[in-house]
């Protein structure tokens, strides 16, 4: 649990330096590995993220990923938003304190499950939902919908 939640301090750090809060792109790289390992699902104009990660599109420029919940799952930590009228869910896996992998996902609805079989004492729950998204707009517009398993 205590890694979890460190993992968790350390997406909501990369928000901040994201936003200018702190120590900027320099905090970002401190952050993130070198060989982070990148997967989109979303209209290619909604790359927000890798273009900010890449140095492509400055930070203070143009989109502004705000979360607005923040969950830790293992050792990933899921974060979702809205900005205008897009939905995005941030994907982001850890290890020793490094963000290794990032999947973005723009206008989707996401399901995290677990796909392990569940324990002899488990047996007669049949739900392994971890996580799904909570777009606040969802009754007024469909969303594709994609399952995580992890």
């Amino acid at each position: 649990m205590e890694i979890q939640l460190q993992n968790k301090a350390i997406v909501e750090l990369l928000y901040k330096a994201l936003l200018g809060e702190v120590g900027k792109m320099d905090m970002v790289s401190k952050l993130v590995a070198s060989d982070l390992e990148w997967w989109f699902h979303g209209p290619p104009h909604c790359q927000h993220m890798m273009r900010l990660l890449t140095g492509e599109k400055p930070h203070n420029n143009g989109f502004r990923f705000e979360p607005r919940s923040v969950t830790a799952i293992g050792d990933c930590v899921i974060a979702e938003g809205w900005e205008g009228r897009a939905y995005w869910v941030h994907v982001w896996k850890l290890k020793n304190g490094l963000i290794t992998q990032f999947r973005e996902y723009f206008n989707t609805w996401l399901v995290v499950r677990d796909l392990r079989p569940p324990a002899w004492e488990d047996e007669k729950q049949d739900n392994n939902t971890l996580w799904q998204s909570q777009p606040r707009d969802l009754y007024r517009r469909s969303l594709p919908g994609l399952v995580l398993a992890i």
